[in-house]
């Protein structure tokens, strides 16, 4: 068996023939004279070891995710020196609590022994071997972007320095919109139903590519060097629980054109995509978080439905391939969720398919995956059903001490175990790991949070907010009259903690415009509406029937004075609202769509946004207005 050393010049080997096959193309960690550039460096054709598809050929930048092909031999050589432990280490991607791999708060070092058995993240990568590590922010990992750089060249330090020598993948994430675990001062964009939203199916693409292309640059920049983004499912249940605006929408083929944007975008800056939740979620009534989602589509349904958009993500050369913790009958009768199915891991991902990248499981601490089998065997059966990379299980001693045992028993061949980890390699590989782990603070400057990035993101977030309704032409207000606004409603926290309440946001963008905004609360704003010009009522997911928020609008109305609302997360709350002087709809609260809408209210920016949802009983598939 090789020594570290020689391990570490395998490693160094594997590097250097990567850059060379990629005619030496540098990892660049976005480019501050152009980083939202819609194409990458070019990918060199035929080359192996990439995630699936193929290229057409035909000279267009991004047709193929940019980033060198792996040297498999080399590659094989280190996964054959390593040791099982070092091997199953490499499986597994793990939370760790504290801003610094060394030097974690107190609080972060007790939750690490409670989680663990370490004090800090770098123990916990060397008694492990860990593969990767996920960021998140109520683990304290992300304060600030300079805070996030220094602790990912901290882990890096970390791995490299003990066991195989091998540099982490560090992930994240990172969707934007709803769910986000970095803010401000990184750049914060639209979600995935915002850029569904943008109208024209060519500018929507060319957006979602460029708004995943500063995500991209700004994450490899900290460190970050794979993201579990973009959403792939298709959002076809207003009640679906936990998709939502994390999709681009109901259509598969308008869902399957952005998320191709979206993996050319991040993959294009360097960072790897991850295509998520397969087979497919977006028709589901029950959180896989706390419960296990049952699919009723036939096999049949799938293939037009849901399958779409994970083939062209395939075909656009994705890194990385999240499962879903659902059961979907159709495709594996067993009852077993599909992370555990062989059927459809392997069946239909890697053979009808063919992709040959990661398969990452969803969070292994997830109820959907833990109903049905002990946290000793999810992630045996997860391998047997053809996954790559084990994120997060619950205890992480008895997970690996279970794969290992199970490969001692002969129930997993140390054979299956080195292809995965061959897999997670060449990603690594593919990815600059080996040659470039550590970033560094100047890698960050022109890249993370810069002028042309947020001027970026308000003019992306400047197509997707959508005029549902105006029947009286309330809309657009005129600013030079420095009408009295009434601005109330509900105020979700902001998914990244850094920005909002959107309420005040709104009040606030519409002063600046010429306004004479006013933010008030709910249970202040029925007094306070008479003498304004409108109030604008931020909703937020109106359930079904009576609700404060229905009551609230209802009362509103009854004052005389024209109500504008703005539905700032799902697009389905005017069908259980009154009707009003005017319905907006922004798919995000954060503050750059509350900007957008400011503009739009006031004639500012010129409504172009498109439903890419139905809103039953109300307004279909691509329904908006314009000022005319």
């Amino acid at each position: 068996m090789p020594n570290h050393a020689s391990r570490r010049s395998l490693l160094t080997a594997a590097a250097v023939a990567a850059a060379a096959a990629a005619g030496a193309v540098s990892y660049a960690l976005g480019s501050s004279a152009d980083p939202t550039a819609a194409s990458g460096p070019p990918a060199p054709s035929g080359s192996p070891g990439r995630s699936g598809g193929t290229r057409r050929g035909d000279g267009r930048p991004g047709d193929r995710s940019p980033g060198p092909a792996p040297d498999r031999a080399e590659l094989r050589r280190v996964v054959a020196g390593m040791s099982l432990t070092e091997q199953v280490g490499q499986l597994f991607v793990s939370r760790v609590f504290g801003h610094s791999a060394t030097e974690p708060e107190p609080a972060d070092a007790e939750k690490n022994r409670k989680n663990f058995g370490v004090r800090t993240a770098a123990e916990l990568i060397s008694r492990y071997h860990l593969g990767g590590i996920v960021l998140f922010s109520w683990a304290g990992n992300t304060r600030k972007p300079q805070q996030i750089a220094d602790l990912s060249a901290g882990l890096q330090q970390a791995a490299t320095a003990t066991g195989a020598g091998i540099p982490l993948m560090l992930s994240i994430d990172q969707e934007h919109g709803a769910v986000a675990r970095i803010g401000k001062p990184a750049t914060l964009l639209p979600g995935a139903m915002a850029l569904g939203a943008r109208g024209g199916r060519a500018s929507a693409t060319a957006e979602a590519r460029r708004a995943a292309r500063i995500a991209g640059a700004e994450l490899a920049a900290m460190g970050i060097r794979q993201d579990y983004a973009p959403v792939a499912d298709v959002n076809v249940n207003p009640a679906n629980p936990v998709i939502g605006v994390r999709s681009f929408g109901s259509d598969p083929k308008a869902v399957a054109a952005l998320v191709a944007a979206q993996v050319r975008g991040y993959q294009g800056a360097g960072v790897s995509a991850t295509a998520k939740h397969f087979p497919g979620h977006g028709d589901t009534e029950t959180d896989s978080h706390i419960g296990l989602p049952v699919m009723t589509h036939s096999r049949a349904r799938w293939e037009e439905l849901d399958e779409p958009p994970f083939r062209a993500a395939v075909e656009a050369g994705v890194d990385a391939v999240m499962t879903a913790h659902i059961v979907f009958p159709a495709l594996d009768p067993s009852g077993d969720p599909a992370t555990l199915s062989r059927p459809i891991v392997t069946g239909i991902l890697r053979e009808r398919l063919g992709f040959r990248g990661v398969v990452v499981t969803d969070a292994l601490d997830m109820a959907g995956v833990r109903q049905k089998y002990g946290d000793d065997r999810v992630p045996v059966l997860a391998l047997k059903a053809g996954c790559d990379q084990l994120l997060n299980p619950p205890d992480l001693g008895l997970a690996f001490r279970s794969v290992v045992a199970a490969v001692e028993s002969g129930e997993l061949t140390q054979t299956r175990i080195a292809e995965s980890v061959l897999r997670i390699l060449e990603l690594k590989a593919r990815r600059g790991l080996f040659d470039r782990p550590q970033t560094t603070a100047g890698r960050m400057d022109g890249v993370v949070g810069t002028t042309t990035h947020l001027a970026a993101a308000d003019e992306i977030a400047a197509g997707t907010t959508t005029l549902l309704a105006n029947p009286v032409k309330l809309l657009p207000l005129d600013p030079s009259a420095a009408p009295a606004l009434l601005v109330t409603g509900t105020d979700p926290a902001s998914a990244s903690g850094t920005t909002g309440p959107p309420t005040v946001v709104l009040a606030r963008e519409l002063t600046a415009l010429g306004c004479r905004a006013t933010a008030v609360p709910p249970e202040r704003a029925v007094a306070a509406a008479e003498g304004n010009a409108a109030v604008l009522v931020c909703t937020y997911n109106v359930p079904e029937g009576d609700s404060p928020q229905r009551t609230l609008v209802a009362d509103l109305v009854a004052t005389g004075v024209p109500v504008v609302t703005v539905a700032i997360r799902n697009p389905y709350d005017p069908a259980r609202l009154p009707q009003c002087a005017a319905e907006l709809a922004t798919y995000t609260w954060s503050d750059v769509e509350m900007r957008a809408a400011a503009r739009v209210v006031t004639g500012r920016a010129r409504p172009v946004g498109r439903l890419p949802v139905p809103v039953p009983d109300r307004y279909p598939l691509g329904h908006g207005l314009a000022y005319g």
